[in-house]
């Protein structure tokens, strides 16, 4: 497994690699495949994070992520995690081939939009109106602005192996690309533990 890991924020150390290639090691147990794994250690102020991508044969990523007081206490939770999540899904996971290639991935981003507030004081030295008020005084409209965005690609899969890659990688949300027809589709947890199905093939 090739493995690698970057330090962010942080002064690089040999003893903590070490301890961190360790414990993905353990995730070999009940994935026997992965060709990649990539971990990301950063800290901001007191907070210690990791960031961990596993990469699979089969075409499927595993992720995960905490954040803790301490690096070595951040690494231990967010393997455990990992390894829960993995055997929840190891059946499925072992029946999992690799993509097929009739369906090709589609790029797409997500971007993390903010409100763009002017803080400039007025020339008496007061503060800007409200927004209410600016509203009524006919100033312009309220801006936004990008922070943050990052680009994906869709994968080809089924909405269960959507469910069990959006599970595996921890997150709310996962853009894929039917195995079926090609159609994009969005599969979302809901707040009840539910999930969501947003199929844009359906639409036509």
């Amino acid at each position: 497994m090739q493995f690698s890991v970057t330090f962010r924020h942080m002064e690089p150390t040999d003893s903590l690699k070490a301890y961190a290639r360790e414990r993905m090691e353990r995730i070999r147990k009940y994935l026997p495949d992965p060709i990649a794994c990539h971990v990301v250690l950063s800290t901001e102020r007191h907070t210690h994070r990791i960031d961990v991508n596993f990469q699979l044969h089969n075409g499927l990523t595993i992720a995960g992520h905490e954040a803790t007081e301490n690096m070595y206490s951040s690494i231990d939770l967010c393997i455990a995690k990992i390894e829960r999540q993995v055997r929840k899904y190891k059946g499925k996971l072992e029946e999992q081939k690799v993509r097929p290639h009739n369906v090709e991935v589609l790029p797409w981003s997500h971007s993390i939009v903010s409100e763009a507030f002017e803080q400039a004081d007025e020339p008496d030295g007061s503060s800007p109106p409200s927004s209410s008020a600016a509203e009524h005084a006919g100033a312009p409209p309220l801006e936004f602005q990008v922070v943050k965005t990052e680009k994906f690609h869709a994968q080809p899969m089924s909405v269960a192996d959507a469910i069990v890659q959006l599970n595996l990688q921890q997150e709310t949300f996962l853009v894929f690309r039917s195995q079926a027809d090609g159609s994009v589709a969005v599969v979302y947890r809901r707040d009840d533990g539910s999930y969501g199905l947003i199929d844009t093939a359906q639409a036509n």
